[in-house]
């Protein structure tokens, strides 16, 4: 690969990495050389002893009699599962948190009230309570929807999902119960001959879709609120420029904000641990934030002489060690690369698992995070940092100066806080054309359709060229904040129309809305705009995009958006090529069930111009 990425500071470590000798993602994808066809297509099942068994002309069925269709669609069912399993788990660390804060924690507290009762009192519970009554209420609530049946409706479903989807998918059968019943109905069905009809594997795939944003991750984006504030718009700071050499540095890395939060709140109340790293010479101890965990982190912290801001997505992390400027890697649930331990060997790190999840080859030393062991576990990492730093400090580093200034934290409430407190101004420019449409850009990054970020910086400059308003969420956001679409300056390049309403609210052309998860959040804001308007989500002129899809929890996300009645682009082509019919039901059928379907494509301007097809499509339905 001649290129890794489209970031100035990834090109400068690879550059570096090389000199060393060694292995980055880059090499190592180079040298998986051309992929197997049977496996890009979908059509190959290893789950049981008669396999592996390849779809083709000659042998269109698999041993048991399994045709490509439905063996493309169970290894998708497969993906589902395991991204809904994921965004359930974080959920249930999220409350488990929020029963620590009602109950006394030193380092978690409630601190957005109003919202707790808000939350609350959709759900039932009593309000006119003490607020740690509430919250233990409303913890043990999510928890308990989290275990429930799959043959009863959730209550999440019903109390925040539009009206108009939760009527369609029950006419459907997709109307979930609670996410981990639903693993278990459908990790069945996925079974060797259990399930063999590829349709009805889709609609399971739906429900799953449904089940993880309402049963996980709209709980667990609200607790984090109620834990840790409710993003407003702020600056802050990205890319592996913010690695100063002369600090003690620890990043923290996953999809959860604990441990990472701990860490800012232990090293601010404790001044002696910035004592100590001045007499072991160091300037101070800065906490950074490195992909879904840093965005978590700069949505709700301001940066200060503490915190610092993030260093970017996923891909980064072999080159935010390779830096020589990091003490301590502390690593959470979700995308720690294998290789880290041997960049934290060759440039003078420490790799500390922070989740029972979490494992490396060669790392012994973990700290499982529990919410009564926060502040234990977080002077624990400090130390450990403190320890490396004296280490480190005299041997050569590499530090870069690529530094992008950013506005971050824009959640529904902060869009409504700039609308003036009310929708309107959004419809109006939406229903003028100021706004042609909103799309929302969920992605991860991937090496697989070109550099990293690549295809996810030419399509958002496409589609706000276009005067189309982007929101932006998961690694994909880091591509776009890396780029500096997150600025107001990035208004320059928008559409004439969009750039207009932008400069006159102050905002950028892309609102940074954090990660993956929030996803919910996401989907609580469209089900807004349609209330407000009177319509189903399936009629809005809004789109979704994930350029650089990579994992299973963008698998998960893509499904939702569908049920959700949204044309969905995604990108690579998912493995299911080799499957006609269900490319058929997924890029058309599907439509006629929820209004939602997928499109696919790797360019970015005949993407913006599928998408932009189906807003004007949507507009003049509306009559607007």
């Amino acid at each position: 690969m001649e290129k890794i990425s489209a970031h100035e500071s990834i090109l400068k470590m690879h550059e570096k990495t090389k000199a060393d000798g060694m292995s980055t993602l880059a090499e190592r994808f180079d040298a998986q050389g051309t992929r197997c066809g049977f496996c890009v297509a979908g059509v190959s099942c290893q789950l049981c002893s008669l396999g592996p068994c390849r779809i083709s002309k000659k042998a269109p069925r698999g041993v048991c009699g399994v045709d490509a269709n439905s063996i493309a669609m169970r290894n998708m069912l497969h993906r589902n599962i395991m991204g809904i399993a994921a965004y359930a788990y974080h959920a249930v660390e999220c409350a488990k948190t929020l029963k620590a804060a009602a109950n006394g924690s030193d380092i978690f507290s409630i601190k957005e009230p109003a919202k707790l009762k808000d939350y609350a009192a959709a759900l039932g519970i009593d309000t006119n309570r003490d607020v740690n009554a509430i919250a233990n209420d409303v913890a043990d609530l999510i928890i308990a929807e989290i275990n429930l049946d799959s043959d009863s409706e959730s209550k999440m479903v019903e109390v925040f999902a539009p009206e108009a989807r939760k009527a369609k998918w029950r006419e459907l059968g997709i109307f979930p119960g609670g996410p981990l019943h639903e693993i278990m109905s459908a990790s069945t069905s996925a079974m060797t001959n259990v399930d063999s009809d590829y349709v009805s594997l889709a609609l399971k795939a739906l429900r799953l879709g449904v089940a993880s944003t309402y049963g996980a991750l709209v709980p667990l984006e609200m607790c984090h609120d109620i834990l840790f504030g409710t993003p407003k718009p702020h600056k802050s700071y990205v890319d592996l420029g913010i690695l100063d050499k002369d600090y003690v540095n620890i990043v923290v890395n996953g999809h959860e904000p604990f441990v990472g939060a701990a860490l800012i709140k232990v090293v601010k109340d404790n001044p002696s641990f910035n004592e100590k790293a001045r007499q072991l010479g160091a300037k101070g101890i800065h906490i950074v934030g490195s992909i879904e965990t840093g965005q978590e982190l700069i949505q709700r912290f301001e940066v200060d002489d503490v915190f610092v801001g993030m260093t970017g997505n996923w891909i980064n992390e072999e080159f935010v060690l390779a830096t020589g400027t990091v003490d301590v890697f502390a690593a959470d649930m979700n995308c720690t690369t294998p290789t880290l331990n041997d960049y934290a060997e060759k440039y003078n790190a420490q790799i500390v698992p922070v989740s029972k999840l979490v494992a490396l080859q060669g790392v012994d030393k973990r700290l499982n995070y529990a919410p009564e062991k926060a502040r234990a576990i977080a002077e624990e990492l400090i130390e450990i940092a403190l320890k490396n730093y004296t280490d480190r400090k005299d041997k050569p580093s590499h530090p870069v100066d690529n530094v992008q200034e950013v506005i971050v934290g824009c959640s529904t409430e902060a869009v409504l806080d700039v609308l003036g407190g009310s929708l309107t101004p959004l419809l109006d420019a939406i229903k003028s054309g100021a706004i042609k449409g909103v799309v929302a850009l969920i992605s991860c990054t991937t090496l697989t359709n070109g550099p990293q970020d690549a295809l996810s910086i030419a399509l958002a400059k496409e589609l706000i060229k276009r005067d189309i308003l982007i929101i932006s969420a998961g690694c994909g956001n880091a591509a776009l904040q890396l780029a500096g679409l997150t600025t107001l300056e990035a208004n320059d390049i928008a559409g004439e129309k969009l750039q207009g309403v932008c400069k006159s609210l102050g905002i950028p052309p892309v609102l940074s809305f954090g990660t993956c998860s929030d996803t919910g959040r996401i989907a609580n804001l469209v089900t807004a705009i349609a209330n407000a308007l009177g319509v189903d989500t399936a009629q809005l002129p809004v789109a979704v995009t994930a350029p650089e899809y990579l994992e299973q929890k963008a698998v998960i996300d893509a499904f939702f958006a569908v049920a959700f009645g949204l044309y969905t682009h995604v990108s690579p082509t998912p493995p299911i090529t080799g499957a006609p019919e269900l490319v058929g039901l997924l890029t058309e059928g599907v439509e006629g069930l929820t209004g939602g379907k997928i499109a696919v494509g790797d360019d970015p301007i005949a993407i913006a111009d599928g998408i932009e097809a189906h807003i004007n499509k949507k507009r003049a339905e509306l009559g607007i």
